[in-house]
């Protein structure tokens, strides 16, 4: 099968590999339709972060069940399922307390691979999330939409909700990224009044306010401090929703919080250390982590994007055949799009 590896900085390439086999009685094996390109792909793309050469990439897919181990008991061959880029089990400590991306069964390193025609996935019976009827029966408005519940938009909702986002709020969203994008539309589906979306670049500022952002504000630093503080009457937001990672970032969202605001942080650290003193002295809460993808999908996210209640897929602004996988990379690191869609097949 044609899979995506990564050969080094700037280079990922197709090749072709062995066909995944389940391994587990617990495993399911994927035929991949959709799949994408993540911002936080970029980060080994560039050389920013570290990855094995020779590893096949991915982590956001749409696909149907090839096959599925002899456990695996509410899915079948012929499913239409989200794959989430978690691969939570359902009845560890974590999974039912609601944080099925700290799964204590899951497999190290395995969320990745999903740029590819096929995929192994464990923990499939539950971590895998079907959707009514097949591929064919959607628009590819609400596949693109479908899709983002792999990963950005259940992240997008895990910044908010860690945050305590609720009704009337007044919320900060750090990045412009398709995961900031996609906290914007978490805010307001939670009931956000006023989404205050930190962006620099026109396309995405349209993106926000067409998703609920009701104020821009390109500046950073200090600078963005100044006019969030402005714009809330030197109060500051009730909720902020970290979505970079970077130490600006961090350090912008918890000055521009009012006195016990919460902080959602879903941005990869970039950095192993911050200053937690500047959460005490106003009694800050910071919170966030690693999405609980199949959780907010079954119980939020995948109603919300079938009755049209929110249209995520708009993140995606370029789209790209499997063999193109090196164009759609580059489109992302150029900022020549949000996020780049991977056809893998129309079946």
């Amino acid at each position: 099968m044609k899979a995506t590896v990564f050969r080094g900085p700037g280079k990922v390439e197709i090749e072709d590999v062995a066909k995944p086999k389940l391994q587990k009685s617990t495993d399911a094996v994927i035929k991949i339709i959709r799949a994408c390109v993540c911002g936080s792909d970029l980060w080994w793309y560039r050389g920013l972060a570290d990855r094995p050469i020779g590893s096949i990439v991915g982590h956001e897919a749409l696909g149907i069940i090839d096959e599925v181990g002899s456990d695996v008991t509410d899915l079948k061959k012929g499913d239409f399922v989200i794959v989430p880029f978690t691969c939570g089990c359902g009845h560890c400590a974590a999974c039912l307390a609601g944080f099925d991306g700290d799964c204590l069964d899951q497999e190290p390193a395995g969320n990745t691979g999903y740029q590819a025609e096929y995929l192994r996935f464990s923990n499939a019976n539950w971590a895998l999330v079907k959707v009514p009827g097949q591929p064919k029966d959607y628009s590819e408005e609400k596949l693109n939409s479908l899709l983002t519940l792999a990963d950005v938009m259940a992240t997008g909702y895990h910044a908010a909700r860690t945050a305590e986002v609720k009704d009337g709020d007044t919320v900060v969203v750090m990045g412009d990224g398709a995961v900031g994008l996609c906290g914007v539309i978490a805010a307001k589906l939670r009931g956000a009044k006023r989404i205050i979306a930190m962006s620099r670049h026109e396309d995405r500022q349209k993106l926000a306010k067409e998703f609920g952002a009701t104020d821009i504000v390109p500046e950073r630093g200090d600078e963005a401090v100044k006019r969030v503080m402005a714009l809330t009457n030197n109060v500051g937001a009730d909720a902020v929703l970290e979505c970079v990672g970077t130490e600006q970032s961090v350090d912008t969202a918890v000055k521009v919080g009012r006195p016990g605001a919460v902080v959602g942080r879903v941005g990869i650290p970039q950095k192993p250390e911050m200053n937690t003193n500047n959460l005490f002295f106003k009694n800050i809460g910071l919170r966030g982590g690693i999405a609980a993808v199949t959780t907010y999908d079954k119980k939020v996210l995948l109603d919300a994007v079938m009755n049209d209640k929110i249209n995520p897929g708009k993140v995606f602004t370029k789209k790209f055949a499997l063999d193109d996988i090196k164009a759609a990379y580059d489109a992302m690191d150029k900022r020549e799009a949000i996020k780049s869609l991977v056809i893998v097949s129309e079946d």
